[in-house]
């Protein structure tokens, strides 16, 4: 068995959406002093490689502590939409997608994850695109880009409306372009929020 990790390390100096904080290492104890080290953080839920539940985009919606365990883990398609401004629907006519996997974008973006850029010009999904994914029944859509889209936010808000769960700034996706299988273990932080840091991984056989 292989493990592909495809999240960003998080870090203090890592960059944030625009007008976002940046989070906050703090050491209040230390092994010196206090026979142990420990660390507080401080940190908006959008930073780094993360995972969007309803609530943050809709009113009353579900937070990412009421989904049970298994809807975490399940069988991965990688897209390939390096070079596509636009996300389109006619990326995914090859793809044998069924009801509750898991779908992951690859444009290639997340290389500009240090730079100015990253949070400006990055490709974005279509409303078709969109509307095919919630029809084939997946359950969580990932990309290596900041976000499925810009303001005001309307597919965010489709996918977050049909219980489509979202992974934003993934990196290393290109580690699965010659695997034809693979499963996806994407297990947040079981905080009672609406968003919250992830750690991915891939199984390959």
């Amino acid at each position: 068995m292989k493990y592909i990790d495809l999240t960003h390390t998080f870090t203090q100096d890592m960059p944030v959406y625009p007008n976002d904080p940046k989070p906050k290492f703090k050491q209040t104890s230390y092994i010196n002093k206090n026979g142990y080290n420990e660390f507080q953080i401080k940190t908006n839920m959008h930073v780094g490689t993360h995972m969007d539940a309803p609530l943050h985009m809709i009113n009353k919606g579900k937070n990412l502590c009421e989904y049970p365990p298994e809807h975490f883990f399940g069988k991965g398609h990688l897209i390939d939409a390096r070079n596509q401004k636009s996300i389109d629907a006619y990326l995914l006519k090859n793809n044998k997608i069924s009801k509750g996997d898991i779908v992951f974008i690859m444009t290639g973006f997340y290389k500009k994850f240090n730079t100015p850029e990253y949070y400006k010009n990055f490709p974005v999904i279509s409303d078709a695109f969109t509307k095919k994914i919630i029809k084939l029944g997946v359950k969580i859509i990932g990309m290596d880009t900041p976000s499925p889209d810009k303001e005001p936010f309307a597919i965010h808000k489709l996918l977050l409306k049909n219980d489509v769960l979202i992974i934003e700034n993934l990196t290393n996706l290109e580690l699965l372009l010659k695997h034809t299988q693979f499963n996806i273990s994407a297990l947040p932080a079981k905080f009672e929020t609406e968003a919250a840091p992830i750690r991915v991984i891939a199984q390959i056989k």
